[in-house]
């Protein structure tokens, strides 16, 4: 069976993909080789390797690249490491009683790998409310236009949030895309500016 057949697709959703990848490529140097060749894909702005669950993901940009183009990419990787011969498989010496208490110590670590998930989406709702204080301290110091005209200071506060949340939704994008390449992403560019001015005009006093 080719290597590439041995790449199994677990998972797929937008801008997301997760294989089952053969041991070869999960050998220390393939791994780190692999997952560089894979962050080099236009498009590819984020690539997770787990060697001892034998998995990579991988997160793009669908409008840069879309599954197919990415999968077709993956698999040329996969093939030039195959003619290079770098996937044969090293015997190692056998492990002595610390070295196996370690590997005992990373597995049980790797299995936790979802708590590690649960806590990273759970510092990001902590700095997501923590910014929504803030702006709504900022909409209780101004209890004058709440007053005068509750529905305007509703929807301004709705506003604020809806950028909030755009902000922090493409983030990765802005800072990992969007910055190093502004002519590409232009239209982006030009759909944020647009945001922001419809923002600053809604708060113009009539």
């Amino acid at each position: 069976m080719s290597i590439q057949k041995q790449c199994v697709l677990r998972h797929r959703a937008e801008g997301h993909v997760r294989f089952q990848l053969p041991a070869q490529l999960c050998q220390k140097g393939v791994a780190e080789n692999f997952a560089s060749k894979i962050k080099a894909i236009d498009g590819v702005y984020r690539v997770s390797f787990y060697t001892r669950q034998g998995k990579v993901s991988i997160r793009f940009q669908e409008i840069v690249c879309d599954f197919t183009q990415l999968v077709k990419q993956v698999f040329e990787l996969v093939s030039e490491l195959e003619k290079s011969g770098a996937l044969v498989i090293h015997v190692e010496k056998k492990p002595s009683a610390m070295a196996k208490f370690g590997t005992k110590v990373s597995e049980k670590a790797d299995n936790f790998a979802t708590t590690r998930w649960l806590k990273a989406k759970t510092i990001e709702v902590k700095e997501t409310l923590q910014a929504a204080k803030i702006i709504t301290k900022l909409t209780l110091k101004k209890p004058n236009a709440l007053i005068k005209d509750p529905e305007k200071a509703i929807i301004d506060f709705l506003n604020d949030i809806l950028v909030l949340f755009l902000i922090r939704t493409h983030w990765d994008h802005i800072t990992k895309l969007w910055l190093l390449n502004p002519f590409r992403y232009r239209y982006e560019w030009l759909a944020t500016f647009y945001m922001f001015f419809l923002l600053i005009r809604s708060r113009r006093p009539k």
